[in-house]
């Protein structure tokens, strides 16, 4: 069994928004998807680090669910900024095709891998601050973490991975220790995957490590429509 993270898909099959209108980078980019996911196992792991459709409603989102039901392997996902089909986690976990699961708040226990995580929160560059509002979601974010990895150390075991999936970047471009990167260390997280960023101006590496942990970027156009390799 291998772990795999691709995020970012942005799929739209009902309400049709073509995501080449931010460049060529994107043009045929699902087939490129369900090409190199047809690759992975039936046993692998594919981890979807949020914004997963561009519907409005659960009901717009399902032609996009029913999508990644029908990549090979299990695939875990947790909620980007972009999803606002996304409301309550019983509705949407009472829609998701077989082998694709929602964490929320909560772990998730595959084999002996964990995965835990949460939609996370933009970290401000040097010099600059968060608004009043945007603190009170930062803050709301590193306690849905907490909750999430307090769930995952009350089961771990010898020989478990912990793998941690954050929507957001979960430090600025310096890479310098954030609260959530010293949550992750203080329950030994094994590896986070993140994406949200896209483009050609993205400057952070896709992969680096911050207190022992490796980090893994893998919004779709920055690693060419293929699932990276986590574990």
């Amino acid at each position: 069994m291998n772990i795999y993270s691709l995020s970012d898909l942005h799929l739209s099959f009902n309400c049709l928004k073509p995501m080449n209108i931010f460049g060529s980078v994107w043009d045929n980019y699902l087939d490129e998807v369900k090409s190199e996911c047809d690759k992975l196992g039936d046993e692998d792991i594919l981890l979807i680090a949020g914004d997963i459709s561009w519907a409005m409603t659960l009901d717009e989102a399902k032609p996009d669910l029913d999508f990644i039901g029908s990549i090979k392997g299990k695939k875990v996902l947790i909620r980007g900024n972009h999803d606002y089909w996304w409301k309550s986690i019983s509705a949407v976990r009472g829609i998701l095709p077989s082998g694709v699961y929602a964490i929320q708040n909560d772990c998730l226990r595959i084999g002996n891998i964990l995965i835990t995580g949460s939609r996370g929160w933009g970290t401000p560059e040097v010099g600059c601050t968060l608004t009043k509002e945007d603190r009170k979601i930062y803050d709301r974010e590193i306690v849905r973490f907490g909750i999430g990895l307090e769930a995952a150390s009350k089961q771990r075991a010898d020989g478990d991975k912990l793998i941690v999936m954050s929507h957001y970047p979960p430090f600025n471009s310096t890479m310098s220790p954030t609260p959530f990167t010293e949550l992750f260390c203080r329950y030994n997280v094994d590896a986070v995957v993140y994406g949200h960023l896209h483009g050609a101006g993205v400057k952070l590496c896709k992969k680096v490590t911050v207190g022992g942990i490796p980090y893994f970027l893998t919004s779709c156009d920055l690693v060419r429509n293929k699932p990276v390799l986590i574990v």
